[in-house]
């Protein structure tokens, strides 16, 4: 197969210009870029609404029922649960094996089947919680009001979906519309007028009602009566009542009718003026780059047309990181290549080096081949693949490439030298490669929410190793069999001379150095071999001992920087609010400072929001985004704009929590206990306990629990005074609800909008405990009388949100810890036994550390398997071709040097270690073996030749040294730009790639010794079995 090919150029070609051309056609329409990879979550939620009513009634009524239903269905993980003010949301994790739409189609059943929810509840929502690809947010600010700035922002949107790049916009940080008829009780009384019958007298007169049609000779004529009302004149003219006078009373003479938003209160701010926002998202196979290119043009188009006092801006522009981290990594890998390159030329010859080298291209562009079919995209990760490949991919073309070099001294022709050359070491280089690939396996098998960006990159680097082992088997001996014989060499150019001579020199070398290196190790060989050892427990322990600190996810500093402030439940919109522009103003201060010459600051936007769609008027964030890290000239990153705005922000008077974030890939606390248990008062005993415990760490700050002090509540009971007037629970409570909540009477389409139609008192009679004794309930007789005589009123307190896990109570306690200058393992363990002690003097309650702690548990528990795995795999891909079971042994003997090598390449480096650092060495176990499967294999066929042992084995060193150093070297070189690169999102690679770069450089030098030694000792060994 090899002869034939070589032989036959043409075919060569061929499959080298399809391969090429194929990957290229893939790249360019199949392959969408996006920054992190997205995938598809194992989520299921059910959302419920219930408008008004508190947490523990929406529990009871929707949550708890809701979990019974779904319950026992096979494939349910965990089942978690949010019952607020409002609202309940379950939300149901897939176990992994199950297909989640399966699962969907199951519990959107069960839970259609429940016909126990309160009446009030709306229909239950299910859906798969996808992640929406957010790629770009248009900010439309203005200096006019809320509804004049919704309005224009309302025109934009139908622009941008006119577009045709873009699909999936959504309008935010906007309130809803609502139509609101407010009555006196005064004027209700003064007509003899309840709320009821207004409701009522709006829903049979604001109609549309078709009456079928008339069969008339000339055809069928409709008949139908239009009624709805729309706007607020219309329902102005809604009849209400007849005077016994003939006099008509309409809505207009008696309400005051407003046409605005929603009463829950929400502010949005851009730099300072009132906005809204519309998100623009990606779907399928669009990619971010155009879709945000097309939302830029428009909004530079339309500058010029803006109406006055209106601003239209971006925000957020997730384009430009895929862009620039795409320029990072492209512009690394070509300089990667480029060194890789010029390594070569030096050792070899320069025709050869350009063979080798061109298996670079097409490799990665097999790869490219690949992606569709796995569905894996071009992003950070998978970008980052590639460049970790870069200086294994042409290992294999080395060995090929400087074998065919050795060959040429002595073969009668290019051709033959080609051919003989490339079968020598057809078995050693094929098993290579598999062992690389078995070694990047268990990557794309990685639990928890992490293991699906690990899962990227052995997906890019797989194909690629196997395209280059069919590239430097089938195509790179077809184009060096024309390389000239030295005999037959005309005089050589300058360049060709240089190299010639340093080829010479470096062989020469080699004899002179490492030959008699060698020799000494080869004559003391239990001191060699105990030597080694002995420095690799040395290392051990200096690891074990916590003296290289382990991180498990690092902090990746992000382009964005938030701050979010919670107060107690039921504090004024108006408090919360004052903070909030408090705190912008102070970002905004932040942003002046850190101005340059020509007036541009790092601090790009400021947005703030207060409130939220809940209805939470307790609740406030603001975020200002950041120039990216490769375009800023001062070095002041997001972490260090957070210390700072935090400290001019201060301590808030009765804030709950105040918290900052200025990182990048973190989905969960750093310290998460989960406690949880079927009382909320003993949870809450428990997590001031864990509070107080955390505290004393020095190093953990923003302590807090799920659970916040809820609102006041005011429980209505009836007295027997009210019981006698016919009155009961259900009525009186319905009639307060409608007064103060307000009864919907109607929901209406308008355009795109859908408004609700609300009738209630006027705001002035709905503020005091006071207006609400005073209000008039309506007796079944016929007559009214005040609350106060039928009820009396008990004050209690509700708690803000309700979680449950698992069908029991549940409360977090989260905390962050500053990573740099703490040891995180001491930590968890002195945190597990004080809980543990804890949970004797409760019983009935259990507590799970839940957070980056159970990540790593997950990630750690597939990583050891992952360990087994690969081993045994390697074990088995090196015994075959050896046909031994003991050799194989020889060759894995270098791997824990391998290891050591990582850990001091992170310490010249001066990183810690972290989770990527492991999956280094996972895969730097499968290249190490590489170099020694190489030698092994030569001393064993020379052996087979009939040579001596000892001299065999002198030579196999000697001869095998120059393809060993090389393919290490190219591996650290495509490496080496990643090394220095400055950019945020790259930051947590280059961990991974120290382990491999630094790694395989110390494996090499011991190979070149200890391999040699293993030999003699096991060949001994086995002499005395013999």
């Amino acid at each position: 197969m090899i002869a034939w090919f070589t032989k036959n150029h043409v075919a060569a070609n061929l499959l080298l210009i399809s391969i090429l051309l194929a990957g290229l056609f893939s790249v360019s329409t199949q392959i969408p870029l996006e920054v992190f990879p997205s995938f598809e979550a194992d989520r299921i939620s059910v959302s419920v609404t219930l408008r008004g009513s508190t947490p523990e009634d929406v529990e009871k009524g929707v949550a708890i029922r809701i979990e019974e239903a779904v319950q026992d269905l096979e494939g349910v993980k965990r089942i978690t649960s949010r019952s607020s003010e409002g609202s309940a949301s379950v939300s149901i994790e897939v176990d992994t094996g199950y297909d989640p739409r399966e699962l969907l189609a199951d519990i959107k059943s069960r839970v259609d089947a429940i016909n126990t929810f309160p009446v009030d509840a709306e229909k239950p929502v299910v859906a798969l919680a996808q992640r929406t690809r957010e790629v770009i947010a248009v900010t439309v600010s203005s200096e006019y009001g809320e509804k004049e700035t919704l309005e224009y922002a309302e025109h934009v949107r139908d622009d941008l979906l006119r577009l045709p790049e873009i699909t999936q916009v959504e309008l935010s940080g906007v309130r809803d519309y609502e139509i609101a008829i407010e009555v006196s009780q005064d004027t209700l009384r003064q007509y003899d007028l309840r709320l009821s019958d207004i409701s009522s007298a709006i829903s049979n007169s604001s109609t549309d009602v078709s009456a079928g049609n008339l069969k008339t000779e000339g055809g069928d004529v409709l008949i139908r009566s239009k009624g709805q009302a729309y706007r607020k004149d219309e329902f102005a003219q809604v009849v209400v009542k007849y005077q016994a006078d003939g006099t008509i009373i309409r809505l207009g003479d008696i309400a005051r009718i407003t046409d605005d938003f929603e009463e829950t209160p929400v502010r949005t701010r851009f730099n300072g003026k009132q906005a809204a926002f519309i998100d623009v998202y990606r779907i399928g196979p669009q990619s971010a780059i155009e879709v945000a290119d097309a939302v830029k043009n428009y909004i530079t188009e339309h500058q010029s047309q803006l109406p006055e006092g209106f601003e239209l801006s971006f925000w957020d522009d997730d384009s430009e990181i895929v862009k620039s981290r795409i320029a990072t990594l492209t512009t690394n890998a070509i300089q990667g290549g480029i060194l890789v390159l010029a390594l070569l030329t030096l050792f070899l010859r320069p025709a050869i080096a350009f063979w080798v080298f061109i298996g670079i291209p097409v490799s990665f562009m097999g790869a490219f081949l690949a992606m569709p079919i796995f569905g894996i995209t071009l992003n950070v990760m998978s970008l980052f693949g590639f460049i970790l490949v870069l200086g294994i991919v042409v290992d294999d073309a080395i060995v090929t490439g400087e074998n065919v070099y050795t060959h040429l001294k002595t073969a009668e022709s290019g051709e033959q030298a080609a051919i003989r050359g490339t079968q020598e070491v057809a078995t050693p280089v094929t098993f290579g490669v598999l062992t690389t690939v078995a070694a990047f396996l268990p990557l794309a098998f990685i639990e928890g929410n992490r293991g699906a960006l690990f899962a990227q990159i052995p997906v890019v680097v797989i194909p690629v190793l196997l395209f280059s082992l069919i590239e430097s088997k089938f195509v790179l001996p077809a184009h060096l069999k024309y390389l000239k014989l030295r005999s037959e060499k005309s005089n050589p150019s300058k360049l060709q001379q240089f190299q010639q001579r340093f080829a010479d020199g470096f062989e020469h070398a080699i004899m002179k150095y490492y030959q008699p290196l060698l020799n000494v190790a080869l004559k003391n060989k239990l001191a060699t071999v105990s030597l080694f050892v002995g420095i690799f427990f040395i290392i051990l322990t200096l690891i074990t001992s916590g003296w290289t600190k382990f991180i498990f996810f690092p902090r990746i500093p992000s382009e964005t920087v938030r701050a979010e402030l919670t107060f107690p439940a039921g504090t004024p919109f108006e408090v919360t609010n004052k903070y909030i522009i408090d705190m912008s103003d102070k970002a905004k201060e932040l942003q002046d400072k850190y101005r340059d010459e020509d007036g541009q600051s790092v601090i790009l936007n400021i947005l703030a929001t207060t409130g939220g769609r809940g209805g939470s008027s307790n609740t406030g964030s603001v975020r200002f985004e950041i120039t990216p890290a490769e375009k800023r000239e001062s070095d002041i990153g997001s972490r260090e704009l957070a210390s700072e705005w935090r400290d001019l922000i201060g301590i808030i008077p009765g804030a709950e929590s105040v918290t900052f974030r200025a990182e990048f890939g973190r989905s969960s606390d750093p310290i998460d206990v989960q406690l949880s248990g079927s009382s909320i008062d003993t949870l809450e005993a428990v997590a001031e306990k864990v509070k107080e415990r955390l505290a004393t760490y020095p190093t953990v700050y923003e302590i807090a629990d799920s659970m916040s002090d809820g609102k006041d509540e005011l429980q209505i009971e009836l007295t027997e005074q009210g019981l006698a007037l016919g009155l009961n629970r259900v009525d009186v409570s319905q009639q307060v609800r409608n007064s103060f909540f307000g009864a919907q009477v109607q929901r209406i389409q308008r355009g795109r909008d859908d408004v609700r139609v609300m009738v209630r008192l006027p705001i002035e009679e709905r503020r005091s405990v006071a207006d609400l004794t005073d209000i008039l309930i309506k007796t079944p007789t016929g007559g009214t009388v005040p609350l106060s005589h039928v009820a009396t009123l008990v004050p209690g307190q509700s708690p803000s949100s309700i979680y449950r896990i698992d069908r029991y109570r549940t409360l977090n306690v989260t905390a962050d810890v500053e990573k740099s200058n703490t040891n995180m393992t001491v930590l968890q363990a002195d945190l597990k036994t004080y809980l543990d002690e804890l949970m004797v003097q409760y019983p009935g309650v259990d507590y799970s550390l839940e957070g980056e702690a159970k990540e790593q548990r997950e990630s750690f528990g597939s990583l050891a398997w992952g360990l087994v795995f690969v081993f045994f795999i390697i074990y088995a891909l090196l015994a075959i071709p050896f046909k031994s079971y003991m050799q194989p042994l020889i060759v894995m003997s270098v791997i824990p040097f391998g290891m050591i090598g990582a850990v001091m390449g992170h310490w010249v480096m001066g990183m810690e270690l972290t989770i990527m650092s492991l999956l280094g060495m996972l895969a730097l176990i499968g290249v190490v073996v590489n170099d020694s499967l190489v030698l092994v294999d030569f001393i064993n066929k020379k052996r087979e030749e009939g040579g001596d042992l000892l001299e065999t084995v002198k030579l196999a060193g000697a001869a095998r040294f120059r393809p060993v150093m090389l393919t290490s070297l190219t591996t650290f070189i495509g490496l080496m730009p990643l090394l220095f690169e400055k950019a945020t999102q790259a930051q947590f690679l280059i961990p991974m790639a120290v382990s491999l770069g630094f790694g395989i450089i110390f494996a090499t030098l011991i190979t070149l010794l200890l391999v040699p030694v293993n030999y003699l000792l096991m060949e001994r060994f086995q002499g005395w079995f013999k």
